[in-house]
């Protein structure tokens, strides 16, 4: 089987081990700060890649700028959301399943930003995620030994913030960054998230990072397979015209997580997990199915 066939199912298994890293991490790092010195070394990564091949940078500063701004909502809040509310006590398998919500937050969000109209299928399959996420984390909601409720609510809450970060971030680039090489953009945007998460650290965290090997592995885990790795991968695949099919194994990303999860962490893979993750790849099909149907006509 040749690379082309199996790079979107590597993209997707690749991607997918990001909330793994994320618990990973919380074990030897405050995740601001954890995050503060992935965005940096991602930057520096991008900056070398982009000097070695003379990419081309934005040819003006509104579009530098927009670059920038991006990066605060792509990296910068999405990511700050999700480290600290898996830090904070959400299970990774949890945090994967509310992160198929993205797709449903942007399909929501486009009537209103962009002007696209929601197919009924579409509205469907938005009531269905939000249906599968309420089933998967009701046992943490409301098990007794979380008798303070705000305890549990806040982290997934922060979550799901984080989903309407990334959301918003993707549509702010659909719509303003249609053109210009995706490797300099890249730079700028983790300069973006850098800007965010550097004072969060700062003002909220002690810096604490143990040093442990373990540490460091999830560090270069993060820099070198997800920042680089799996935007490299992706820049693959939008050059060989496959990221509809990218796209389509996406709802295989919510089971992927709580499957790694479990092998890494012992999470349980308990049945309102399970139904809750179907549920809400059903939903995901639903809402992206018309897309990517389009998609694949014009390609």
């Amino acid at each position: 089987m040749s690379f082309d066939r199996l790079a979107p199912t590597i993209f997707v298994l690749l991607w997918s081990t990001g909330w793994v890293v994320a618990k990973y991490a919380s074990l030897h790092s405050e995740p601001f700060t954890f995050l503060s010195i992935r965005y940096a070394l991602s930057a520096a990564a991008f900056l070398a890649l982009c000097l070695v091949v003379r990419a081309q940078w934005p040819n003006s500063r509104a579009t530098a700028l927009r670059a920038v701004y991006s990066g605060f909502f792509l990296h910068g809040f999405y990511l700050a959301g999700l480290w600290w509310a898996i830090a904070n006590g959400v299970p990774a398998g949890i945090s994967g399943i509310i992160a198929a919500l993205q797709p449903l937050l942007t399909a929501m969000a486009a009537p209103f930003l962009i002007g696209e109209r929601l197919q009924q299928a579409q509205k469907l399959g938005l009531a269905l995620g939000f249906v599968g996420i309420a089933i998967a984390i009701s046992p943490k909601l409301l098990d007794p030994a979380t008798a303070d409720l705000t305890h549990a609510a806040l982290p997934l809450a922060i979550n799901l913030v984080a989903m309407a970060s990334v959301s918003y971030g993707t549509l702010y680039q659909k719509k303003h960054l249609q053109s210009g090489d995706l490797r300099t953009i890249a730079t700028l945007q983790y300069i973006g998230a850098l800007i965010l998460t550097l004072p969060l650290s700062l003002v909220f965290e002690h810096q604490h990072f143990d040093g442990a090997a373990q540490a460091y592995g999830a560090l270069a885990w993060s820099v070198f397979g997800l920042s680089m790795g799996g935007v490299g991968l992706l820049l693959y695949l939008i050059r060989h015209g496959q990221v509809s099919r990218a796209a389509s194994l996406i709802y295989l990303m919510p089971p992927a997580v709580a499957l790694e999860a479990f092998i890494a962490f012992g999470e349980p893979l308990t049945l309102p997990l399970i139904v809750g993750t179907v549920v809400v790849v059903a939903g995901v099909y639903l809402t992206n199915r018309r897309i990517m149907q389009q998609v694949e006509a014009r390609g």
